[in-house]
């Protein structure tokens, strides 16, 4: 059911905790389905990520689903790490079942999330988060889980 990779990002997850003083943090998910997010990123003045953390309380797909989505935006540029995708983060991490890839959906929100906390601080604009909505992640949930 769940790939060796997905069991080991649960088992051992990478780059858990929390940044202070972040320089983005985003953070979504929804309480009702019990999967949260939060995502802590570090950037540097060249716009590079130097550093990012995850706090995820969640099933296990979601846990392996941050972690992975991490590994894959460190070193990366914020104009990189916004091109992320779920299909990415499944595809890393050797396959989801149909029922978890909601889990990865919401590691790709909450990148983008910290990414336009970021955009915001700075008062820059991030190719491909100009239609991002950060409170888009209560209707996600509702529409993935059939609640309208």
């Amino acid at each position: 059911m769940y790939t060796e990779k997905v069991m080991d990002h649960f088992r051992n997850p990478r780059n858990v905790g929390e940044i202070e003083k972040a320089d983005g943090v985003g953070e979504v998910g929804n309480a009702k389905c019990g999967d949260i997010m939060k995502i802590y990123l570090k950037i540097n003045d060249n716009h590079i990520i130097e550093d990012v953390k995850f706090q995820t309380f969640g099933c296990g797909s979601a846990i392996a689903s941050s972690s992975m989505a991490t590994e894959l935006i460190m070193g990366k540029s914020v104009n990189d790490a916004v091109e992320l995708t779920n299909k990415a983060v499944i595809e890393a991490l050797g396959g989801l079942p149909p029922v978890k890839v909601h889990c990865s959906v919401l590691a790709e929100q909450a990148i983008k999330a910290a990414l336009y906390d970021y955009a915001q601080k700075k008062n820059i604009q991030i190719k491909g988060l100009e239609d991002f909505n950060p409170n888009a992640d209560e209707d996600f949930h509702d529409h993935v889980h059939g609640e309208e």
